[in-house]
């Protein structure tokens, strides 16, 4: 009987200094101190601080030249104050172009250091569920022992006690293992969420990035265009300036005179009933605004402002872009000599209102026919010295007029 007794209590005791074992094993593997992570992520973060400060130091040139480009508006207007605006913008868009790649560059390295915390996090989580598992058997192990089987292996009261208070430290170990691993989670969580919004931020850093590129080419090629009227004659360069304003005042009044001519017509003829059948005018887009718009309605940025007031909204649109008519209507212009010169497509709408595509390279309408909603009309242009752009193009895109009783209106009004 003493035998078994003394079998018992050794037993117990190496279960003891195992558990002990265990628990100082835990602790070490839990928290491994400073790593190779830390210093990666310290590297980081002292790399995204740098760009911060390079981004400031850009914002504070943009600030500046934007300062300029207001005060070059408010002189009189002139072919020089014109291509000095451009210098400045060019000047401008090319530091925002510098500052959405630091962005871009601080973005990348904030999502490196995110996928660092990530991954750390997920080895401790990993490591906190295998010691509370260890935990668990411990005190399942524990349980299987009453109390008095307990107080017969062990020798003295005091070795009695000093295992309770062990069995009882085990479960306070767990508790608190269990509340480090709930926030873990949450931080893993969080951190996740974070490194998403973050991917989200570049794509739409990388789209900006784009758009200013296209912002910059336009912005060249209308100084381009400038360049070459400085080289004129001072009577050449008035006598191109008045044929351009008179080119479009031509436009204007071509498309003024039309609508009113085919209105009358449509009154005239039992096809009115089909026109309005088409019922109340909802415009759509008439082509994809997502690479952004490079010239608003009556644009006090408009590069040819000195001859006419811009009276569309220029989208850009990739060269041979499908135009898809914004509404059901009729086809009362197509403008399209098959050269350089500028062509164009109209409709007229019920409720007062017509729409010019401008630019385009190739017409898939005819002029008296009928349009539905959302149908190709024509393909868009833009690109300079292409089919149908003109004079005054500085790249791809669609100019699309809206207007209302024959007078321009702000297209932006009118579109979802």
């Amino acid at each position: 009987m003493k035998e078994n007794k003394k079998k018992n209590s050794t037993s117990k005791n190496i279960l003891a200094k195992s558990l002990i074992i265990t628990f100082v094993l835990a602790l070490i593997f839990i928290n491994p101190g400073p790593g190779k992570a830390e210093e990666d992520i310290g590297e980081l973060n002292r790399s995204i601080e740098s760009k911060r400060r390079e981004i400031d130091a850009i914002q504070k040139q943009i600030d500046e030249y934007a300062q300029q480009i207001k005060a070059k508006k408010q002189e009189a207007r002139g072919l020089q104050n014109q291509i000095a605006i451009l210098d400045n913008q060019i000047a401008k868009v090319n530091l925002d172009v510098e500052a959405t790649q630091k962005l871009i560059e601080q973005t990348n390295l904030e999502i490196q250091a995110t996928n660092i915390q990530i991954q750390e996090l997920e080895v401790k989580i990993d490591k906190q569920k295998e010691k509370i598992v260890e935990y668990l058997r411990l005190i399942y192990k524990a349980d299987q022992v009453s109390y008095f089987e307990i107080l017969l292996v062990n020798n003295s009261f005091s070795d009695f006690f000093d295992q309770i208070k062990y069995s009882e430290q085990i479960n306070t170990d767990l508790k608190e293992s269990l509340d480090e691993l709930k926030t873990d989670k949450t931080d893993f969580e969080t951190q996740k969420l974070n490194l998403e919004a973050k991917v989200t931020l570049e794509e739409e850093l990388k789209q900006k990035l784009q758009e200013q590129k296209s912002e910059l080419e336009e912005r060249n090629a209308a100084k381009g265009i400038l360049l070459v009227q400085t080289n004129l004659t001072q009577r050449q360069y008035q006598n191109q300036q008045y044929q351009l304003q008179l080119e479009q005042q031509q436009i204007n009044s071509d498309i003024l005179g039309l609508e009113k001519t085919v209105r009358k017509k449509l009154e005239d003829q039992a096809a009115e009933e089909k026109f309005k059948n088409f019922g109340p005018a909802r415009l759509a887009w008439p082509v994809d605004p997502s690479r952004g718009i490079s010239a608003y309605f009556h644009d006090p940025d408009y590069p040819f402002r000195y001859i006419f007031e811009h009276p569309a909204i220029d989208v850009r649109a990739s060269q041979g872009t499908a135009i898809k008519a914004p509404e059901a209507g009729y086809v009362a212009r197509v403008k399209f000599a098959g050269d350089t010169s500028y062509a164009y497509v109209m409709l007229i709408h019920n409720d007062g209102l017509s729409t010019v595509f401008g630019h385009i390279s190739k017409p898939l309408v005819k002029e008296d026919e009928y349009v539905s909603k959302g149908q190709v009309i024509a393909l868009s242009g833009g690109m300079p010295g292409g089919i149908g752009s003109g004079n005054l193009s500085t790249g791809a895109h669609l100019h699309f007029e809206v207007r209302l009783d024959g007078i321009p209106v702000n297209p932006l009004e009118y579109l979802p």
